[in-house]
């Protein structure tokens, strides 16, 4: 069963964050992630509004989107995140 990470970022720090956008992309592509929102426009409906940017990746299952978050390639990549923006991030199974 597919997952998806879904993630919402507030970008401090533009230039800093470029720099894990650059990178982010193909470790998300060499996990085997498949990227199905990466921000654009939101039209809120209900409740509160999620921080800045809305990024929601497709893993083949909850254990590969696991395995992508947490596995060496992507902490690197995410250092270079920190300090450049507030985040919220899950992983949350899709149904087939």
């Amino acid at each position: 069963m597919a997952a998806y990470v879904i993630y919402h970022a507030e970008v401090t720090d533009p230039e800093q964050y470029e720099r894990y956008r650059e990178k982010v992309t193909r470790v998300v592509s060499d996990a085997g992630g498949e990227y199905v929102v990466r921000g654009g426009e939101i039209d809120q409906l209900e409740g509160e509004r999620p921080l800045g940017r809305t990024v929601i990746v497709k893993f083949a299952s909850m254990d590969a989107a696991r395995a992508f978050y947490y596995g060496e390639t992507y902490r690197e990549v995410k250092a270079l995140r920190n300090g450049a923006a507030r985040t919220n991030a899950y992983i949350v199974d899709g149904v087939d």
